[in-house]
């Protein structure tokens, strides 16, 4: 049976990299960790994986401060199609106004700022998952 994926976005890889090692740390192999480097890629990460049908991805953890498409806007488009996704927001950068757009039109769990707390994130996501 496919596992459900846990979706990390960000433009630097040392923050995706220190991302998937804490969730797999905490979660092991309970999920799939997928990675995007900017929303686009995120987009199609998501597209291909309900495309297959086989698996759900349950939880986005987004950077706001993206080149391209912001996250309070990639969050936003999701949250359009796919409502379901739980919506979580890592910034270290993002302004109030986009972190209350998110909230109001994309239904955001949590906005952690970077740098965070492992313990923290774990939390975000579990209160995130137990939603669903």
């Amino acid at each position: 049976m496919p596992k459900p994926v846990i979706l990390c976005v960000d433009d630097e890889m040392v923050i995706l990299n220190s991302l998937k090692i804490q969730l797999k740390k905490e979660f092991g192999d309970d999920y799939l960790y997928e990675v995007a480097e900017n929303a686009e890629e995120a987009l199609e990460i998501i597209e291909e994986i309900q495309a297959e049908e086989e698996s759900d991805i349950l939880v986005i953890v987004s950077d706001w401060l993206m080149p391209g498409l912001k996250g309070d806007e990639f969050l936003i488009g999701v949250h359009k199609k796919y409502p379901k996704i739980v919506k979580v927001m890592l910034t270290g950068q993002a302004d109030e106004l986009a972190i209350e757009r998110v909230k109001q039109q994309a239904n955001l769990h949590r906005c952690l700022y970077k740098p965070w707390d492992g313990q923290e994130l774990v939390e975000t996501i579990k209160s995130g998952l137990a939603k669903i």
